[in-house]
């Protein structure tokens, strides 16, 4: 008897379009699809994408054996500042911290700068009197009374979520458990967020912060969840459904309404794990990620295969476009999240006069609603989008496969109008700088993500991808010298792909200060046996059997007198002296790596305890290209295009990617189309297929 087909659904709501990604288990077999984001409500979006899927394929909602969601509904509430009303509880003198903040600030010489305001109004923050001191000993008992006393002036400011951080509570939290209990006396169990389960390190503004952003997100995750989840159990959907976490993992819905913080970066980091797995599939480890959507452009990197993985991350910046998000500009959030650096450069990007009659580029975006010019939905601002049909680079007839048909004589004249006029410039000229400054833009990002954390861009392959970044890839690779451009199938919609080749995870942490030497490794594995039995129970619940979990154990170290550390990889369980000595070295050539110095004859101390415990999930199979295809079956047309290489428009060969075969190989200038991105390839570049059907873009000797 045959065996009933099953599904993998994966869901990416982006700032422009929501996509999805369906995947047959028994064959391999993928369809992809796209529809424009709904921003008034992200849920409806989900369930368009959803049902246009599901029906395009032939396949009922209760084949489904998985459903995977990525989504901006977290960082949108933090940047749009519409958290659910919140209160805020740490230890009594310690009030004014989320207003005191820090002292850094992202623009030393601009005196205009000003702080993100709190997300807490002073007036629903409490001191109560409790003290631990650093070592979790009680200086102080917790005062109960002024707790509930705290508990009834929320209720009466109808709060809707409660953050708790008191002092040195990541070594002992006890006093914080006891207000939870004392808490929820009063108010639901899902409104309390305490930062020694959220996030149990040390640094009591960088805790607050997280418990804060944790508490006020989570009424509004929990509805948007709920209502997806209801509806998809309306339609007969009775598979599990995850969340992409920021780290590049996946948690259950439930898990997520209770720590929504830990997706606050889902989306972009959908991206920089399918990158990883395309990575891994072609034998190619060390990979940098470009993601170009409608709104925004995203880099990563991954070296020996693995994301690089930060706990240094704002969100919400307060900053000028320019500082693109610069530390101090924002709020910190203390939680695992892939290392990106975003900057507002995507395809829905206007382009503008500033006051000094220069052209710039973003970060405002049209969007979804109304979006570019050549959409025809109200936009009047000319975009990047806009820009690259002016150029020819774009089909106005094929766009999203010709689902829309854009209008390039109201680009061009948005264009010239709002840009070209003011500044005297031609048409086709204006465009191109408006691509060129974009691009310079997106060079700047990759650099940061590269060079500025010590790694040479000419050792890595660029993966190219989002519905725009395969147009601007090439340009942006020959800058930096980078050797390889790499485009996935339906790059348009490759972020979703990473949601459906990643793993559950779960991150623990303990903090504990003391000096490298003096360390007792049993004091460790006693540590670590902890956080494994979290990490253990937790992939317990969601059914993972234990042949298929894993654990990761990571020190944090630096040298006696820093602020920050570095995470450095534990290889032996059992902290044997060649083991310490390791860490040791391994440490001294990190901080060489990263900030270009070392000093290997200074002290060094050991600051956090992390473990990761991750689930594994079978990931799909990239499928075989067709064979036999060639270059001139798939040429469908010709176009002008302009390229400043050459210094004028010349005619190009258009493709259609879907009649490509493996070992197709053509020159640029060329343009290669599918349903939902357009790759460009340069003069003095080629362009491949290789067995798997990617677009491989190279550097040739010769120039046309």
């Amino acid at each position: 008897m045959p065996t009933k087909p099953t599904y993998r659904l994966g869901v990416d709501i982006g700032g422009t379009f929501t996509d999805a990604i369906l995947i047959d288990e028994s064959t391999g077999q993928v369809k992809v699809s796209k529809v424009p984001s709904t921003p008034d409500d992200p849920s409806r979006g989900f369930l368009n994408v959803l049902t246009r899927i599901l029906e395009a394929a032939g396949v009922a909602a209760e084949e489904l054996n998985y459903v995977v969601h990525a989504t901006t509904v977290a960082t949108n509430s933090i940047i749009e500042r519409k958290l659910a009303p919140t209160g805020f509880i740490t230890t009594d003198g310690f009030r004014d911290l989320l207003e005191i903040q820090r002292q850094i600030r992202a623009s030393i010489y601009d005196v205009h700068f000003q702080k993100p305001a709190p997300l807490v109004p002073r007036h629903r923050c409490f001191g109560v009197p409790e003290r631990l001191d650093a070592r979790g000993e009680v200086v102080k008992p917790l005062d109960e009374s002024a707790v509930r006393a705290a508990a009834r002036e929320l209720r009466e400011e109808g709060v809707e979520s409660i953050a708790v951080c008191l002092l040195h509570a990541y070594v002992n939290s006890d006093h914080e458990n006891r207000i939870g209990q004392i808490l929820r006396e009063h108010f639901p169990q899902e409104a309390i967020s305490l930062s020694s389960d959220v996030a149990p390190d040390f640094r009591e503004y960088f805790r607050a912060s997280t418990t804060v952003i944790n508490a006020g997100i989570r009424p509004i995750v929990g509805r948007y969840l709920e209502r997806i989840e209801t509806r998809l159990r309306e339609m007969g959907v009775s598979a599990p459904l995850l969340l992409m976490q920021s780290s590049g993992g996946v948690y259950t819905f439930e898990t997520g309404t209770e720590k929504p913080v830990y997706m606050v970066e889902s989306g972009p980091a959908a991206g920089v794990i399918a990158s990883g797995y395309l990575g891994d599939q072609l034998g190619r480890p060390d990979l940098m990620s470009f993601d170009m959507g409608g709104t925004t452009a995203k880099a990563g990197l991954i070296q020996d295969g693995v994301p690089r993985i930060t706990k240094e991350y704002e969100v919400g910046s307060a900053a000028s476009a320019s500082d693109h998000g610069g530390k101090g500009s924002g709020y910190p959030i203390r939680t695992p999240v892939v290392d990106l650096v975003e900057i507002g450069a995507g395809g829905g990007s206007i382009a503008w006069i500033d006051g000094g009659e220069v052209l710039r580029v973003g970060p405002q975006s049209a969007g979804a609603d109304p979006g570019p010019v050549c959409y025809g939905a109200g936009g009047t601002e000319p975009t990047i989008t806009d820009a690259n049909l002016v150029l020819g680079r774009i089909d106005p007839t094929y766009f999203l496969g010709g689902e829309i048909s854009l209008d390039l004589d109201s680009a061009r004249k948005a264009v010239e109008e709002k840009c070209g006029r003011p500044l005297s410039m031609g048409t086709t000229e204006v465009a191109h700088g408006i691509v060129e400054i974009a691009n310079a833009a997106m060079t700047g990002a990759l650099r940061r993500i590269s060079i500025q954390r010590g790694f040479d861009p000419r050792d890595f392959a660029l993966v190219a991808f989002g519905g725009a970044g395969p147009l601007h890839a090439n340009r942006m690779a020959a800058e930096l010298e980078i050797p390889a451009v790499i485009v996935p199938r339906s790059p348009g919609t490759f972020s979703a792909m990473g949601l459906l080749a990643t793993d559950l995870r779960h991150e623990y942490s303990a903090t504990s200060v003391q000096r490298f030497e003096t360390i007792e490794p049993v004091d460790l594995i006693s540590v670590f046996d902890s956080l494994w039995k979290q990490g253990e129970d937790a992939l317990a619940r969601e059914g993972v059997p234990p042949g298929d979990m894993r654990f990761y154990k990571l020190i944090d170290l630096r040298y006696v007198g820093q602020s920050y550390e570095l995470a450095i990889r534990v290889r032996d369980e059992d902290f044997h002296p060649e083991e310490m000595g390791r860490l040791r070295d391994e440490f001294h050539a990190e901080h060489l790596r990263v900030y270009g110095f070392n000093a290997p004859d200074e002290p060094i101390e050991a600051v956090n305890l992390r473990l990761t415990a991750m689930g594994n999930i079978s990931k799909p199979a990239l499928q075989q290209a067709d064979q036999g295809k060639s270059q001139d079956h798939a040429r469908k047309s010709d176009r002008d295009v302009y390229f400043s290489e050459l210094g004028t428009t010349v005619s190009c060969p258009v493709f259609d990617r879907y009649e490509l075969g493996a070992g197709c190989t053509t020159e640029g200038p060329a343009v290669v189309e599918e349903m939902d991105s357009t790759t460009l390839v340069h003069p003095g570049y080629k362009v491949s297929v290789d067995p798997f059907g990617n677009l491989i873009i190279e550097h040739v000797e010769h120039s046309l």
